[in-house]
């Protein structure tokens, strides 16, 4: 946000409306190296001009809105005027009539408009072997109209202004590229906090790290080493929970560091709340790590036995990093589900969460727990799990290979013989499912009922348990695609949530079929991913007809 005019480590003034492209008192003259002087000379060759001149089009869809709002959207009431003062400014004649176009239509003059008529002076200074004499109020006059509404562009069309100007030899002390620059280096992220002082506290080094930018890519060792140093009594809460926060967030498995928060919970239970404990246990479900420190489970059934009538949804939370390690405590599911419980959080805020977080743990209790007798969620109150695809998913679509696979299984199978995005019972949404006959022919999806059981039938006594029985002949085989961002950062081991659904996909009695992604990436375009796909099916046993081929 900016702050105003006038207050102590504000921006400085603009120039004014009245200044000129020369410095205090000087006329304006070109650099002796200046674009400028080339085209302003009667001798300049139009080969060199038409050199120094190629640059692609400056068009609004390349420089995009600014967040002012500097482009209205397609159909809107002044997008036909704007897109017609474009056309009349990549027309213009000559460089008094550019300027007109720009001056007399103020109400339709946007930001993206200013580099199309930079560029459209350079050609035409560079169109004629000897160009005429450009007047210095022009240019003058084109230097204000920029300098006055730069404010509102955006970093791209700053920095498009600012080498078309170069280009046009503009002096580099200049108000125009002064106004320029200084608008760049104001949208410029903020610097990383100073070095920081030998004279701080190992914790307070700790903390300082965990909150600069710098450490965001590659910050272990440095934290590894600021946490070796620092006492115990230097390790708060507020510490710790920032290196835990750190550790979930960007993904980082580092034993060491897990280890110390485990530790400090262990040391320091008596003084933790609920509230705080959630964010300490977070990373150990998030990055799949149960620690080796032996008093970690016994201090958690201790906390929730004492917190859990305190704060509902820190005790549901805690219990949903535990779901994800395989580690529930049975006297925590006994409060979580009595009907007090459950009565309590259904007038709050976040029932809704706390029911599908609690619809989560009830299916962990039906699939990994079969030695667990105590009350369990009404149907009633059970919600789907995950409707939908992760939000990390959808924040990185552009990045998946989701739309290869599936472009790659159409020209394979026919567009009949698969489903995408699934969302099959208690609520897990699948890549890509086939429903496989029991020859391994694979079947029309629509002549099948994609859904198994749920809560499964498992076998009798005696055969394997997480093998559930279904009179249904028909196999559903999921394609589960491992993304990059699935796994912890090293890259081998996936994620918690993740390796809890496919978990509870095969326990439900899906054939999981896993494309991780250093095979997906490998690939070469689609015949060679359509090869691969064929060799994956094929390993199971899958056929199918040439229609689909």
């Amino acid at each position: 946000m900016r702050r105003p005019r006038g207050e102590p480590g504000s921006r400085a003034p603009r120039p004014t409306e009245g200044a000129t492209c020369a410095g205090p008192g000087e006329p304006w003259s070109p650099s002796p190296n200046s674009m400028l002087r080339v085209l302003l000379s009667a001798q300049a060759s139009a080969a060199r001009l038409s050199g120094l001149l190629l640059l692609p089009p400056v068009q609004p869809c390349c420089l995009g809105p600014s967040k002012w709002g500097d482009r209205p959207p397609g159909g809107g009431l002044h997008a036909g005027p704007v897109q017609g003062l474009q056309r009349l400014l990549e027309q213009a004649r000559s460089p008094g009539e550019l300027l007109r176009w720009l001056g007399q239509n103020p109400t339709k003059v946007r930001a993206h408009h200013y580099p199309v008529a930079l560029r459209r002076l350079g050609q035409l200074l560079g169109s004629q072997p000897r160009p005429p004499p450009v007047e210095q109020a022009t240019l003058q006059d084109l230097s204000q109209l920029i300098i006055r509404n730069c404010p509102s562009f955006d970093i791209h069309t700053i920095h498009v202004c600012l080498h078309l100007a170069v280009l046009l030899g503009f002096p580099s002390d200049g108000p125009l590229m002064c106004a320029l620059e200084q608008e760049r280096r104001f949208r410029l992220p903020p610097k990383p906090p100073p070095t920081l002082q030998p004279g701080l506290r190992s914790g307070q080094r700790l903390e300082a790290a965990l909150s600069c930018p710098r450490f965001l890519r590659r910050p272990q060792q440095h934290l590894i080493r600021s946490l070796a140093e620092a006492r115990p009594e230097e390790l708060t809460p507020h510490v710790m929970v920032l290196l835990a926060q750190h550790l979930a967030r960007h993904r980082l498995r580092e034993p060491q560091l897990l280890e110390a928060i485990a530790h400090f919970l262990v040391v320091q239970e008596a003084q933790l709340s609920s509230k705080v404990v959630q964010k300490l246990v977070l990373p150990f479900g998030r990055l799949n790590y149960l620690p080796l420190e032996q008093q970690f489970m016994p201090c958690l059934e201790r906390i929730l036995a004492r917190e859990a009538g305190v704060a509902p949804l820190a005790t549901v939370n805690i219990l949903m990093s535990l779901c994800q390690l395989r580690c529930l405590p049975f006297r925590a599911l006994h409060f979580v589900f009595s009907p007090s419980f459950i009565n309590h959080i259904s007038g709050t805020p976040h029932a809704l969460i706390v029911r599908r977080y609690l619809s989560l743990l009830d299916t962990a209790v039906e699939l990994e727990l079969p030695g667990y007798r105590g009350p369990r969620l009404p149907r009633r109150q059970q919600v789907p799990i995950f409707p939908q695809p992760l939000i990390t998913d959808r924040a990185r679509c552009k990045y998946s290979h989701k739309d290869i696979v599936a472009e790659g299984l159409r020209q394979l199978l026919g567009e009949e013989k698969y489903r995408q995005d699934l969302t099959v019972p208690p609520g897990y949404c699948t890549d890509f499912l086939l429903c496989v006959s029991s020859s391994g022919a694979v079947l029309p999806v629509r002549t099948q009922d994609p859904f198994l059981p749920y809560p499964p039938r498992f076998c009798p006594q005696g055969q394997a348990a997480s093998q559930p029985t279904t009179h249904d002949p028909a196999q559903r085989v999921v394609l589960m695609l491992r993304e990059r961002w699935h796994f912890c950062r090293d890259g081998r081991v996936l994620l918690g949530s993740r390796a809890l659904r496919e978990r509870h996909l095969g326990l439900l009695g899906y054939q999981l079929l896993p494309l991780p992604f250093e095979e997906l990436e490998s690939q070469r375009g689609l015949p060679q991913l359509k090869s691969y796909l064929r060799q994956k099916l094929q390993a199971l046993g899958l056929r199918w007809g040439p229609e689909g081929g």
